[in-house]
């Protein structure tokens, strides 16, 4: 990966307004790991990655930053929340847990490339199962045809998506289903305990076409990829690129023992000291170091301030950057800019109803104030307001869209936004004289 900090920054501009210096830090954050991977082995193994805090309210881009930024690279990533995890001796889940839930997602990472590579070898394998299967429920058809003529045609049609819904019965592994041993732990797959020293059984099921085609490609892909360079590579992701995005890190930075459910608090920082400084977790697939997984943590701290974590954990977050809330602005800029925008996101899901949806620019003005007010006068819960404001605006719309009927233009203005969202104005107001 050699993007710079800049292109990054200019990636993730792409999807979250505003918040240029959590943007900047993780960007140098993720150059640094580049620079890092440059180096002699000797010098990689002084250089520790710089874990990030990030301090603001819900809803401001804390988690999209993260999750977007470990995208751009093919990072192994996971978002965990801290209050999850208990200290040793209670009930619950230990903390090493994120390092094997990062291991997971670094192997379906390195198995989707992998089957990527093998795909046409084992869509050819699974076509040749699927055309054997339909030309002896065929046969009657054949008359004088020669089978491989017969069978070439059979191929044609199953490209062209003829047979997608024709129901045939195959033989496909019966893969057990997983359990939960413990509330609130990681599943557990009984067959992926014993490995291959079980058997693996097959059963036969009746199924369309297309759902064959993906089973089937899915168990000859198995077949041609080696799991254990895999596994090999997976953990060498984990450990040089993984990033683990700590979320509600604020709600265990209280010292005070308060006792019942905050008991362990202080306790779980402790024991997610280890972690962050570097340390072996040991996992189902092998050893895995700690030293060099990049770590980001994120609260509101609203009522607790990072200072109150434990100083040897602060020590191991150094660099600190605080989002700001969401203004008018970067509302009208979130309604309109990403490729993800949200108004653009309800045009498409009405678009399906035949609702050609547009909005005016004074009408996102009045959402967006009307957004940024609420989040003043209420629970300021950041970009998540606009969830709320657009379900009232185009809850009459939605509800009444569907059916046969001809495509119908829309035009959302602010004469239609005052009206449509008269009671969440008039309550806006009430709440500005409520000590």
């Amino acid at each position: 990966m050699s993007l710079s900090p800049k292109q990054i920054v200019n990636e993730l501009d792409k999807y979250i307004i505003g918040q240029d210096k959590a943007k900047r830090a993780v960007a140098i954050a993720l150059r640094n790991r580049y620079r890092r991977s440059r180096l002699s082995e000797a010098d990689r193994e002084e250089i520790t990655p710089k874990n990030i805090i990030m301090k603001g309210p819900t809803g401001v881009g804390k988690t999209e930053i993260a999750r977007r930024l470990a995208k751009l690279v093919k990072a192994p990533f996971i978002k965990v929340e801290a209050t999850k995890y208990t200290e040793v001796g209670y009930v619950g889940r230990d903390v090493e847990s994120m390092v094997r839930d990062l291991v997971e997602c670094s192997i379906r990472l390195v198995k989707e490339e992998k089957m990527k590579e093998v795909s046409v070898k084992a869509e050819a394998a699974a076509e040749k199962k699927v055309i054997a299967v339909l030309s002896e429920m065929k046969k009657g058809e054949r008359g004088e045809m020669a089978k491989e003529v017969f069978d070439a045609k059979l191929l044609e049609d199953l490209h062209a998506g003829k047979f997608d819904d024709t129901q045939i019965e195959i033989e496909v592994v019966d893969t057990p289903k997983s359990m939960e041993l413990v509330p609130g732990g990681a599943e557990i797959n009984i067959g992926s305990i014993f490995g291959e020293m079980l058997p693996k059984k097959r059963k036969r099921r009746k199924m369309s076409v297309k759902q064959a085609m993906q089973q089937l490609i899915a168990e000859e892909s198995e077949k041609l990829i080696d799991n254990d360079s895999v596994n090999a590579e997976a953990l060498r992701r984990a450990e040089e690129q993984g990033i683990i995005f700590i979320d509600e890190i604020d709600k265990i930075a209280g010292k005070e023992n308060r006792g019942g459910a905050d008991v362990s608090r202080e306790g779980v920082q402790r024991d997610i000291l280890p972690i962050v400084e570097g340390c072996t977790v040991m996992t189902k697939y092998g050893p895995v170091k700690t030293d060099f997984i990049l770590f980001i943590a994120a609260g509101a701290f609203h009522l607790s301030k990072v200072e109150d974590l434990i100083p040897e954990l602060q020590g191991r977050f150094p660099i600190n950057v605080e989002l700001e809330s969401l203004s008018k602005d970067d509302f009208v800029k979130i309604l309109t800019q990403p490729q993800n925008a949200i108004t653009a996101q309800y045009g498409k899901l009405l678009a399906v109803d035949n609702i050609d949806l547009h909005f005016t620019d004074d009408a996102i003005e009045e959402i967006a104030q009307i957004s940024a007010d609420m989040n003043a006068t209420s629970e300021d819960i950041g970009a998540r307001r606009l969830h709320t404001v657009m379900e009232y605006l185009l809850e009459d719309i939605s509800f009444n869209a569907g059916g046969d009927y001809p495509t119908v233009t829309v035009t959302i203005d602010q004469k239609y936004v005052d009206e449509h969202l008269d009671k969440v104005i008039s309550d806006r107001d009430l709440k500005k004289y409520v000590l």
